[in-house]
């Protein structure tokens, strides 16, 4: 019982931390290592040597991916590149199927640009668009704002996927193969939804001057724009199909290609090398402290911490008699999928961050993963998935993206909740249902 009384008061305290005192979740991630693993009893250099193991052994697996991803997403935004994915996925999908156009946009940019930084980009593209073919802002907004969310919490290379994956010792190919099985059906009922809610709440899409597009000279060519975000997702989903027991690749040349190019970071970097090709011209001041890939680090340094005090508070509790504790409990209740899907939706509308919820939801379900059956490669990439779909539900006042999506969109905040904190619960719902039903065949 002090156990799990232990770790209820350090959820209430990363929660507390985080959303009242607005702490910074790297402290508040650490306060809820020091004080679980006093309370339960650790010595205090077995405490130290437990954060700093699980700190470092998670910041080893993932610093190098989200580095390489925030490059990406960085020269992506830079140089217009996410601007050309837009419209080229607006012309493919065509203004008759606006919402499903923003939607689809929304999701393809955020898998290497942050939601929050993905709306505000597009926002001006946003309300040009809805302008034009008079449809109302409130539904085009959140279908933009749905599809930015569904990749952002289930979908690798974002960084709250990859970590997760990491501390549940998940295949990253087989989480981005089940988060896009999982994350497109769900997004296609939240597209539904936007429709039939721009019908009843009009919102007008008033475009200022200072509200126009931003025009890049020289925007990249479209595959330029693409090549960045599916090659190494191609790469990484290979491999994981190569290293499948059945081996369709055989174990020959194409085997030992695919294992190695589709190494994550190996993948990644790949998809770096081709972002540096997106400028028209490389200039080295790109390259610098102060240029585009030092502000990528910067971005990249906040998130490793986070990442890695959430490694750290995974450690602990692994350590802790957490797992036997709850053993017997799992064995009769037998929650599967609910149990990480339902704590990362409480600690996500508790506290704000999505990323914070993923990764403290992913600490505290590793060490009970093979009391509830799930020790194969494929059941732990569908508790990633579970954790992601958790963590989209619900984004509200507490969260900085409602406020980017209500305040460039002119909704108040009651529109907010009607429609972008009702979109991420149906969201977050319709994602858990189709997955659940693909538990039953993977």
């Amino acid at each position: 019982m002090l156990t799990l009384v232990l770790l209820l008061l350090a959820i209430v305290l990363i929660i507390l931390t985080t959303s009242v005192w607005k702490w910074h979740p790297f402290l508040a991630l650490l306060l809820a290592c020091v004080c679980y693993g006093i309370g339960s009893g650790m010595p205090p250099l077995e405490l130290v040597d437990t954060i700093s193991t699980g700190f470092g052994d998670t910041v080893g697996k993932v610093g190098l991916l989200i580095i390489a991803g925030l490059i990406i997403g960085t020269f992506l935004e830079k140089t217009g590149g996410a601007m050309v994915l837009a419209e080229s996925l607006l012309r493919l999908i065509g203004t008759r199927r606006i919402h499903t156009a923003l939607g689809f946009i929304g999701y393809v940019v955020s898998i290497p640009v942050f939601a929050d930084s993905g709306f505000i980009i597009l926002a001006s593209l946003n309300k040009a668009i809805t302008r034009r073919v008079g449809l109302s802002l409130g539904g085009t907004a959140v279908a933009l704002s749905m599809g930015l969310m569904a990749s952002h919490t289930m979908v690798p290379p974002t960084p709250g996927p990859i970590a997760a994956a990491a501390i549940l010792e998940a295949d990253l190919g087989r989480v981005i193969l089940i988060g896009l099985c999982t994350s497109v059906p769900a997004l296609l009922v939240c597209i539904a939804f936007t429709k039939y809610m721009g019908e009843h709440i009009y919102i007008e899409a008033r475009v200022s001057e200072a509200e126009d597009p931003a025009e890049v000279t020289h925007r990249p060519p479209v595959v330029k724009a693409f090549l960045p975000i599916l090659l190494p997702i191609l790469l990484i989903v290979l491999a994981s199909v190569a290293a499948y027991p059945t081996r369709p690749f055989g174990e020959g040349t194409m085997y030992r290609v695919f294992t190695v190019l589709g190494n994550p970071v190996i993948a990644l970097f790949l998809g770096v090398l081709s972002a540096l090709l997106l400028p028209r011209k490389l200039d080295r001041s790109m390259l610098g402290s102060s240029g585009w890939v030092g502000e990528a680090l910067r971005g990249a340094a906040l998130i490793i911490l986070i990442t890695g005090a959430g490694g750290a508070f995974g450690e602990v509790l692994k350590t802790s008699p957490l797992g036997a504790v709850l053993e017997g409990w799992i064995a009769t209740v037998s929650p599967g999928l609910w149990l990480p899907f339902v704590l990362a939706a409480v600690i996500k509308t508790a506290q704000g961050s999505s990323t914070v919820a993923i990764l403290t939801t992913a600490s505290i379900v590793f060490p009970l993963l093979d009391g509830m059956g799930f020790d194969s490669a494929s059941s732990r990439a569908l508790v990633v998935v579970a954790i992601g779909a958790g963590s989209a539900v619900v984004s509200h006042a507490n969260d900085s993206f409602f406020w980017v999506v209500t305040q460039l969109s002119d909704m108040t905040v009651n529109q907010g909740y009607r429609l972008h904190a009702l979109g991420s619960a149906i969201l977050g719902l319709s994602a858990f249902l189709v997955l659940s039903l693909l538990s039953l065949i993977v």
